[in-house]
């Protein structure tokens, strides 16, 4: 049977979310494939650029289109909590994205996207990016912690009254830190009205 690009990648992504990222090895993909891991270079050249797509995969699953008439901070927050939503779905999500991104390999929708709101707020182009930058930094060091917490607590690792709370105390704690960064992207719009 002859596979496509997008066969590897749906394989990868159900090895992913059962055994996490350390089993996600091109020898454990091909042999779930019945291929010989050369096979899966002639889709993918490297490793790195098959869990760039896998990574692209899990947001593209995630991703859901901006609600109409909402503000570019509205939208900004709508944004970062897909990309929350979207990462933790699959087990080491935030890992996989994270480290694709710092990588330069992939997941650069949800970055471009961000710039791209924010700039509808009215602020330049380095300062979007910029700003951009910092709420995905937020998103991916949250969520990550988040994940490695409910991963531990599922194993019996930590008990999650011990370990800090629940789901619902981290979603709180995510909503906050995003307002907090928003805040501050709010005031310099204002400080840069008022020299104006």
């Amino acid at each position: 049977m002859r596979y496509h690009r997008s066969d590897i990648v749906e394989r990868a992504v159900d090895i992913l979310d059962q055994y996490g990222l350390p089993d996600l090895s091109m020898r454990r993909i091909a042999s779930e494939l019945g291929l010989q891991p050369s096979a899966l270079y002639h889709h993918f050249t490297s490793k790195q650029v098959l869990l760039a797509a896998v990574a692209d995969e899990l947001l593209t699953r995630g991703d859901r289109p901006d609600a109409d008439g909402l503000s570019w901070d509205e939208r900004v927050i709508g944004q970062s909590r897909g990309l929350r939503d979207a990462m933790l779905a699959f087990r080491d999500g935030a890992e996989l994205v994270a480290t694709v991104h710092a990588f330069g390999l992939g997941a650069r929708t949800p970055h471009a996207r961000l710039a791209a709101t924010i700039r509808d707020g009215g602020f330049d182009e380095s300062f979007s990016r910029a700003a951009a930058t910092t709420i995905m930094h937020f998103v991916f060091g949250h969520v990550s912690d988040e994940q490695t917490h409910l991963q531990a607590n599922s194993v019996g690792a930590i008990d999650d009254v011990v370990g800090g709370g629940t789901d619902r105390a981290d979603k709180a704690s995510f909503e906050l830190g995003l307002t907090l960064i928003l805040d501050g992207i709010r005031l310099r719009h204002h400080a840069a009205s008022a020299v104006g």
